[in-house]
């Protein structure tokens, strides 16, 4: 029987997937339409983007519902498919496996708003949208819910609740942290500082702390942010920094930090203890491929098999 990801990663470090977005727009994908609905209309194009992660070595793979919650889809006029999309979104994953182990993560991304006294929505009608994208990812299968670059504990706590209330048999919790203009430190957008939220998720039931885009957030960062997750927490830590960072090149956003770069930042982080490692923004499969070979050589080193050796052992 398969171990719950919050126990696997106790045993070794796994190997999350890269950018999603960046992804579909590659694939065809027109800037400002509805990534989500491609669980619907593409699969097989979803499915294609996945699988290359899984082929690079891929532990786990993270859901194409970041705006799958009924709140964002109707902005593109899909609300009444939230269900459908979600669930349709498990099976896609599940499916880049092709048949190996590997752990599907559930994406819950922001509702795009601001509750009220700030903005136009209520608490009750961000609970629910959560809920319901929740309950989807859970019936279609999903092995944990992961609520992403999340930046007030507000909203955090709502998705937790939500996720909690689907049956998730693991939570994963993760912010997206800004670097100061100074460089001295790094915070939410609305001011949460990494020990805060780590403590936070923790009161509040998460079983994985993590954090994922965010302005200046490349892998020296992620690096201090486990550092500082690990001073406020015993729960596991889980890292998907960007690319590098942004530029605009023939009206078209390119991330500047090749694998070859980004790669280097690896072994620093599974020498801190990090449980997972994946990236965000600008990210391909050829960064996640060097990523797998750096981590297996760490485990080597360790003597510990990969899950990816598991997964051969038990073919056989």
């Amino acid at each position: 029987m398969k171990k719950l990801l919050h126990e696997a990663v106790l045993e070794r470090p796994l190997l999350g997937d890269g950018a999603m977005g960046t992804q579909l727009m590659i694939a065809g994908l027109e800037q400002g339409n509805c990534g989500e609905l491609w669980n619907l209309t593409h699969p097989e194009r979803v499915l294609a983007i996945q699988r290359r992660y899984a082929d690079a070595g891929s532990d786990c793979i993270i859901t194409n519902t970041f705006g799958g919650s009924r709140i964002m889809l109707n902005r593109h006029g899909e609300s009444e498919h939230v269900a459908e999309i979600n669930k349709a979104s498990v099976e896609i994953a599940r499916q880049a496996f092709n048949g190996k182990e590997g752990y599907v993560l559930g994406d819950i991304g922001p509702f795009g708003g601001l509750l009220e006294p700030f903005g136009d929505f209520t608490v009750a009608q961000v609970q629910k949208a959560f809920e319901e994208q929740a309950a989807a990812l859970v019936a279609g299968g999903a092995d944990a819910i992961i609520v992403e670059t999340q930046t007030s504990l507000e909203e955090l706590a709502i998705a937790i609740e939500a996720a909690q209330k689907a049956g998730a048999k693991c939570i994963v919790g993760s912010m997206a942290y800004d670097v100061t203009l100074d460089g001295s430190t790094f915070r939410t957008m609305m001011g949460i500082e990494p020990e805060r939220a780590a403590e936070f998720m923790e009161e509040h039931g998460a079983h994985i702390v993590a954090l994922n885009c965010g302005t200046g957030m490349d892998m020296p960062h992620a690096l201090l942010a486990v550092e500082r997750y690990k001073s406020a927490t015993q729960l596991p830590v889980m890292v998907q920094p960007n690319a590098g960072k942004p530029r605009l090149v023939n009206m078209k956003i390119v991330y500047d930090e090749t694998p070859e770069q980004m790669v280097t930042g690896v072994l620093p982080l599974l020498e801190a203890g990090v449980n997972i490692i994946g990236a965000c923004c600008g990210s391909t499969p050829q960064h996640i491929r060097a990523f797998r070979a750096v981590m297996d050589a760490f485990l080597q080193a360790k003597g510990v098999e990969p899950l990816g050796a598991q997964r051969e052992s038990q073919t056989l």
